[in-house]
């Protein structure tokens, strides 16, 4: 009994690996995601600028509730 169930769940497992196997590719993108030389950090300096200001915000907020 133990033996049959051993050898259906292998078979699946071998039918299951073609199926995945013969999905096609997705189509390539249609274009370009942004134009070329598009600079990564373009407001990185703002963005911890006001991530240093609102951890600051918030640690004010912890102190005024503890006292």
């Amino acid at each position: 009994m133990i033996q049959n169930k051993k050898i259906f769940a292998s078979i699946l497992f071998l039918l299951i690996s073609f199926v995945c196997s013969a999905q096609t590719p997705p189509p390539p993108p249609l274009g370009p995601a942004g134009p070329v030389g598009l600079p990564i950090d373009s407001g990185l300096i703002a963005l911890f600028a006001v991530g240093v200001l609102y951890g600051i915000y918030k640690m004010y907020r912890l102190k005024k509730k503890a006292i």
